[in-house]
């Protein structure tokens, strides 16, 4: 096991990445953030190099706070061998596994190789899959504009804001949460619509992993067309700053699959995968 914390060798790491596009996009959008200021701490650990076959990327073992926290505690994998990947999630050094934490990526062999894993180390895991699809936005188009009176009032979103996008998120509902978006908020771009009182009605916001997450609308602001409008504007941001606009979609939430399907957004043969691993002596107080 190796953490690279060299800036030269995470500059490779980018373009070796690219690659392997579309499996290693999680990695990938986490080690852009870490070349890019690495506002949320982060590093990444490697079997070898620089003919590496696993990858994970991880919280600085120093920032580590809450145990509990599988928000903040969330690492992005990609592997080109199984068993590497394997051997990695292993060793004792890699991963903290006496805290709550969850595990990104978008190949087939994370959740089988997690689970047979968890048992030696005492957890259990939780499964969540997705759809996961890809913003493309040419320089020549046209950012959106709903049909309302007075026009929409675009801006980034506060920390202020983070309650409630706390309480509308399906994932949230949870103060671990509501720090970690609020935490989000001050480190990534994010795009919200205010009403004449300043407050967010519509919104999305970018994670760790340079990921589109949260797109949501007040259900009695719905369809005026403000999601179209957030999602093209961040999609937007993020390419002016050299990131891919990349994003996860339940299939059975008709609503955002249409909008997508309307924006030629492309829907990848890959699935996103969330595993949250919890040890056992969480689980009889966890809500997670």
């Amino acid at each position: 096991m190796l953490v690279l914390n060299c800036s030269a060798k995470l500059q490779m790491l980018e373009l070796m990445l690219m690659r392997s596009f579309p499996e290693s996009l999680k990695v990938y959008g986490a080690v852009l953030n870490i070349n890019r200021v690495n506002p949320f701490k982060k590093e990444v650990v490697v079997d070898s190099w620089p003919e590496f076959k696993a990858i994970i990327t991880r919280r600085h073992r120093e920032n580590e706070t809450d145990d509990l926290d599988h928000y903040t505690n969330a690492h992005a994998v990609f592997y080109m061998d199984l068993q590497a990947y394997r051997e990695l999630l292993e060793h004792p050094d890699t991963i903290n596994w006496k805290q709550v934490f969850q595990i990104q990526g978008l190949q087939d062999g994370l959740y089988e190789t997690s689970r047979t894993v968890a048992r030696s180390k005492q957890a259990d895991v939780k499964l969540s899959s997705f759809q996961m699809v890809i913003h493309f936005l040419p320089n020549a188009c046209v950012v959106p504009s709903p049909r309302t009176d007075p026009a929409p009032r675009l801006a980034c979103l506060d920390v202020s804001h983070a309650s409630l996008l706390n309480e509308t998120w399906s994932r949230g509902g949870n103060e671990q949460c509501r720090k970690y978006i609020a935490n989000l908020i001050c480190c990534f771009p994010s795009v919200c619509v205010l009403d004449e009182n300043g407050n967010p009605i519509s919104w999305a916001l970018t994670d760790q992993f340079a990921t589109m997450i949260h797109g949501y609308t007040l259900p009695e602001h719905r369809r005026k067309g403000y999601s179209r409008l957030v999602s093209t504007t961040l999609a937007k941001k993020l390419h002016s700053r050299g990131f891919p606009a990349q994003g996860n979609v339940l299939e059975e939430n008709v609503p955002p699959v249409t909008m997508l399907k309307s924006m030629d957004s492309q829907f990848l043969s890959c699935r996103f995968v969330r595993l949250i691993h919890t040890p056992f002596h969480f689980l009889a107080t966890s809500h997670l």
